[in-house]
C-alpha cells in the first residue's frame, strides 16, 4: 500500500534555525532554552518574533499548552499550538508548521521543541502511561529494544560476539562524531574496549548502547519556497514529510520477529516516493536516525534501505556509515552522543542537515558526500517500542527540484 497524499515537495523551505547545546543545564529552565533556540533562529533568518505568523511547540513533559512558549517569548497574541508524539514530538511540530505554510494559512511559521529532563529525575518518556487493558508490556525501554539484538543474530546467523562488535562500533562512531560537535551532550571519544565492557543495562545492552538523557531546545523557521531567498541565500527545501502510526500489533503478532520496524519501512517508503528518491544509498548525502539504542540504528539501516536485509552489520563494520563513509549516519553524534531531550530531537536532526547542506559544518565534521554532489539529507524519528511505534521521515535538500 502507498499513501495517497500529493506530497509537499519544494512547497516550503527552512530559512532559519537555532539549536542549544544539549546536556545538563542546571542553570536554565525550559523557558531559557526556548528563548535561546528561538533567538538564534530569528537571527539566522533575519526576522523578529512579530514576523512569525504562527508557532508550533513540541514537548513531552515541559509544558501543557501554547503558553509554554508564548510566555517566555512574550508573544503578542499569536497562535501557538503545542503538540506531542512521543520521541517524534519535535518532528511533529515541524511537520505541522510546514503544512500550515504550504496550504497558505500562514506566510511564516516557527517549529520549536524543548525538553527539560535532567531536573526531573526521570529518563525516557516523562508522562504516565494512559489507562489500558493490562496486557501492555511492563519492560523498560532498554529491555524492549534489547530484544532486537538476539532476534537479529538468530535470523541472519550472526555470531553474538560479532554483533557485539557491531553495536560497539555504532556507539564508537557516534561518540567520535559527538566529540567534534560543541553542542553535543557528550563531547569526547570513547574507545571500543570501554564501550564493550560497560555495565549491562538490559539484555546485551550496556550503558554505552543507550542514548543520553538531556535538556535542550531547537527551532526552525519555515516559509513558502517562492519566498525563501528573501531571507537567506542558502535555504533548505523540504522534499518530503512522512509520518505513520502503526497498528501496534507487533507484540501480539506471531509473525513479528523483532528485526524490523514496519512503521519505519512504511514512513521511509512514503518519503522516498514523495521526494522522488529511487536509491537512498546512492542519492542521500547523510542521514540522522533515531539511535535510541545501538541495535535500533542497526535495524534502521535496513528498514530505510541503506543496506540490504541481513547486511547492515557488515556495512557498519566496513565503515559505510562513518563520517567519511559512503553514507554518513548521525554525523552530529546522534541521540547517543548529542543527547535526547524528547521534544527537541527531531528538530536537532534537521539542524545538522541545515549545517551540512549549507556548508556550515566545521571542517573536521564536514561530510564528503555533499562535496561529491549529493544534495539530499534524511531525518528519522521513532516513538514507542519494537512492534508498536510511530515513525517520521523527512527529506530536505539544498536546491529545488529542476
Amino acid at each position: 500500500m502507498t499513501m495517497a497524499a500529493r506530497g509537499i515537495r519544494d512547497q516550503v523551505a527552512i530559512v532559519g534555525m537555532g539549536c542549544t547545546r544539549f546536556g545538563e543545564h542546571w542553570d536554565k529552565g525550559a523557558e531559557d532554552l526556548l528563548i535561546d533556540a528561538a533567538t538564534e533562529a530569528f537571527a539566522s533568518a533575519g526576522v523578529s518574533k512579530e514576523d512569525v505568523d504562527a508557532y508550533w511547540l513540541g514537548t513531552m513533559g515541559s509544558g501543557i499548552s501554547g503558553l509554554t512558549l508564548s510566555k517566555p517569548l512574550c508573544l503578542d497574541y499569536k497562535p501557538v499550538t503545542r503538540v506531542e508524539n512521543m520521541c517524534a514530538t519535535g518532528s511533529e511540530a515541524f511537520r505541522n508548521a510546514c503544512y500550515a505554510v504550504a496550504c497558505g494559512a500562514v506566510d511564516m511559521a516557527m517549529a520549536i521543541g524543548v525538553e527539560k529532563l535532567k531536573d526531573s529525575g526521570l529518563s525516557g518518556l516523562v508522562l504516565p502511561s494512559a489507562p489500558a487493558d493490562g496486557t501492555a508490556s511492563e519492560l523498560t525501554a532498554p529491555a524492549l529494544f534489547s530484544l532486537l539484538a538476539p532476534a537479529y543474530e538468530r535470523k541472519y546467523g550472526v555470531d553474538p560476539a560479532a554483533l557485539k562488535d557491531v553495536l560497539t562500533r555504532i556507539a564508537w562512531k557516534n561518540h567520535h562524531n559527538g566529540s567534534l560537535n560543541p553542542r553535543a551532550q557528550f563531547r569526547r571519544e570513547v574507545d571500543k574496549a570501554t564501550i564493550a565492557c560497560s555495565p549491562i543495562v538490559a539484555g546485551q545492552l550496556g550503558i554505552f548502547d543507550c542514548a543520553g538523557v538531556a535538556d535542550g531546545s531547537a527551532a526552525a523557521i519555515i516559509v513558502r519556497a517562492a519566498d525563501a531567498h528573501r531571507y537567506t541565500d542558502k535555504p533548505v527545501f523540504v522534499k518530503a514529510l512522512s509520518f505513520v502510526a502503526g497498528p501496534a500489533s507487533g507484540t501480539a503478532d506471531p509473525a513479528y520477529d523483532y528485526t524490523t520496524f514496519p512503521e519505519v519501512v512504511r514512513a521511509g517508503r512514503n518519503a522516498y516516493m514523495e521526494a522522488g528518491v529511487e536509491n537512498p544509498r546512492a542519492e542521500l548525502a547523510m542521514a540522522e536516525v533515531h539511535d535510541c539504542f545501538t541495535p535500533t540504528e542497526l535495524v534502521i539501516y535496513e528498514d530505510l534501505g541503506f543496506a540490504e536485509r541481513g547486511q547492515g552489520w557488515k556495512e557498519a563494520l566496513a565503515g559505510t556509515f562513518d563520517l567519511d563513509g559512503d553514507l554518513p549516519v548521525n554525523p552530529d553524534g546522534g541521540l547517543k552522543a548529542f543527547g535526547h531531550p524528547i521534544g527537541a530531537s527531531g528538530l536537532r536532526m534537521l539542524f545538522e542537515a541545515w549545517l551540512q547542506l549549507r556548508g556550515e559544518a566545521p571542517p573536521e565534521r564536514t561530510i564528503r558526500s555533499i562535496a561529491q554532489g549529493r544534495k539530499l539529507a534524511l531525518t528519522h524519528n521513532l516513538g514507542g517500542a519494537p512492534g508498536e511505534c510511530v515513525s517520521f521521515v523527512s527529506i530536505v535538500g539544498r536546491e529545488p527540484t529542476a
